[in-house]
């Protein structure tokens, strides 16, 4: 397992609370497969940000990629019910025959939710969606092969453990199991916890 290495790019301002937890993202430990970043948090999401980037690279091979983003308001807002939340688009590529499965978005959201349980991540008010797309080439790109994509989009309320900080570093590594699943690799020695819950079998990928 690799260590997560950040740190908080501007904290001028920034309540405490929300520095250590920004901190505390750097105490997670993710697979060798997956490459994180630091990245420019978006703007108006919430009064304060901070976002990462990964890709899990096999053989000089992107198999998924997505951001994750980490926004505080300090008094709390209403739809999080809390005063923390995460937010998530995570993409991957997926093969013909795989795209066309009807279970694939259960199948799917089905990682995240058990990525988290796994690593004992706790949260509350999960949303999002799971969206398949297909690209078809034409003119002179005509000879290259159709694509088919699979994105997620999701949100979740950390539970808040410590002195008002969330475990995110969990939340961080389930992420990262996500990606992983996502690209299609199993899970590692030591997690066979990460089975799917409710009997749901993962859908092989492009590396199953």
């Amino acid at each position: 397992m690799a260590a997560v290495h950040g740190h908080l790019a501007d904290g001028d301002g920034a309540p405490l609370s929300f520095q250590r937890a920004v901190d505390a993202l750097g105490s997670a430990r993710v697979r060798p497969e997956v490459e994180i970043d630091t990245t420019a948090p978006p703007k108006r999401l919430a009064s304060y940000a901070y976002a990462l980037e990964a890709a899990v690279v096999v053989d000089g091979e992107e198999l998924a990629d997505g951001r994750l983003i980490l926004l505080h308001e300090p008094d709390g807002h209403e739809a999080w019910n809390g005063t923390f939340r995460l937010v998530t688009l995570v993409r991957a590529d997926l093969e013909q025959e795989m795209a066309v499965d009807p279970l694939l978005p259960e199948v799917s959201w089905s990682w995240l939710t058990g990525a988290l349980e796994a690593r004992g991540a706790e949260y509350i008010e999960p949303s999002g969606t799971v969206s398949r797309s297909s690209s078809h080439y034409f003119g002179g790109i005509a000879e290259r092969p159709d694509t088919t994509a699979i994105e997620i989009r999701a949100s979740w309320t950390p539970t808040e453990v410590t002195d008002g900080i969330p475990g995110v570093a969990d939340h961080l590594a389930a992420w990262c199991d996500l990606l992983c699943a996502c690209a299609g690799l199993p899970p590692t020695e030591g997690h066979e916890s990460q089975d799917l819950p409710g009997g749901v079998v993962p859908l092989p990928k492009r590396r199953g």
